[in-house]
């Protein structure tokens, strides 16, 4: 069943975590939070492909984790705090995250926030 059309659905590159998306994303989410636990994150750096075995992802939610596909991942379903979690264990921070998201390095991010953050227009 399709669901009506909301407002925000055409503000580009904007994945609004509703509903919707909530169901779509639940076990690519659920894998992300499984971070948390030291042994399911020792699981994942021995094997990154067989521990999403263990999830029920679609086959693009898994190539996205696996690629680190950030914006991907957000598309997909994921909520910014679980795929976070993936970013973390990668030693990533919010600022790193935040500039591959936007294509620049993290240092042009940070002053692009700095500077008071990018253009709603694009």
């Amino acid at each position: 069943m399709e669901r009506a059309h909301r407002d925000y659905d055409d503000i580009p590159g904007t994945y609004v975590f509703d509903s919707v998306h909530h169901r779509k994303g639940y076990h690519l989410n659920m894998f992300g939070m499984s971070l948390n636990d030291p042994k399911n994150r020792a699981k994942f750096a021995e094997d990154e492909g067989a521990y999403l075995d263990e999830w029920d992802m679609t086959p693009e939610q898994r190539e996205a984790v696996l690629n680190r596909e950030w914006l991907e991942m957000l598309r997909l379903g994921g909520n910014i705090y679980y795929t976070f979690k993936i970013a973390a264990f990668d030693g990533l921070n919010m600022q790193d995250v935040g500039a591959a998201m936007s294509g620049v390095t993290s240092d042009e991010f940070t002053q692009m926030m700095i500077d008071g953050g990018r253009s709603a227009n694009g």
